[in-house]
C-alpha cells in the first residue's frame, strides 16, 4: 500500500487554500504540494495553488474571450528553501510566496514576489491574490529578476498564527535534507 507522504507545509497550503475558497477565488485541480528538487540535488519544499479568476479553465474553453483578464489562470507559489546552493543563484534559506501568470502552452511567465510574508497569514495571501487580479500588482520579468512594477504598498497583512510551528517543521525537514 502506497501511503502519501505529509509534509510540513501541507497544513499551510490547506488553510490558504481553504481562505481562497472562502472568499470565493476559483482553484482548480492543479494544485499541490511536493518536494522538489534544485538542479537534481537538493530538494525544497514547494506548493502550487493554481486560481482560474477569469472563469474560463474550469469550463475548458476552446475560445477563451478576448476580454478574459486571466484567460489561462494565475499561479500561486510558495517555496522553502534548504540556502545550500544560495551562493549558486539559489534563495536564501527560508520561505517565499510568488505569483505568475499562465499562458496558453501551459507554460508560465516569470514569477514575481508576491509581497506577502514568507509564512503569511491566508488572509494576507488571498488580499494579496486579488490584488494582483485587479492589476494593483503587477507582474515582474526576467529583466528585472522578478520584482513588482507599480506596487509600492509594502508587505501586506501579517503571518500565520501557526508560523512558528510551520517553520520548526520546515527547519528540521531542511537540516534532514541539507545533512543527507
Amino acid at each position: 500500500m502506497n501511503v502519501p507522504r505529509t509534509l510540513p507545509h501541507d497544513p499551510y497550503i490547506t488553510a490558504v487554500c481553504d481562505a481562497l475558497t472562502a472568499d470565493g477565488l476559483d482553484l482548480t485541480d492543479h494544485c499541490w504540494t511536493d518536494d522538489g528538487e534544485t538542479r537534481g540535488t537538493y530538494c525544497y519544499l514547494n506548493a502550487v495553488i493554481t486560481l482560474d479568476p477569469s472563469g474560463t479553465i474550469a469550463e475548458d474553453l476552446d475560445d477563451v474571450p478576448a476580454d478574459a483578464a486571466w484567460p489561462h489562470g494565475l499561479l500561486l507559489l510558495w517555496e522553502w528553501h534548504t540556502g545550500i546552493e544560495a551562493d549558486q543563484g539559489e534563495p536564501a534559506r527560508g520561505p517565499q510566496w510568488q505569483f505568475a501568470e499562465l499562458k496558453a502552452d501551459g507554460s508560465n511567465e516569470y514569477p514575481t514576489d508576491l509581497p506577502v510574508y514568507g509564512y503569511a497569514s491566508p488572509a494576507a495571501v488571498v488580499d494579496a491574490a486579488r490584488k494582483v487580479i485587479a492589476r494593483e500588482i503587477q507582474a515582474g520579468d526576467f529583466f528585472n529578476l522578478g520584482q513588482w512594477r507599480g506596487w509600492r504598498g509594502g508587505l501586506i497583512g501579517g503571518t500565520w498564527e501557526r508560523h512558528e510551528e510551520l517553520d520548526t517543521a520546515c527547519e528540521s525537514w531542511g537540516s534532514d535534507e541539507t545533512s543527507k
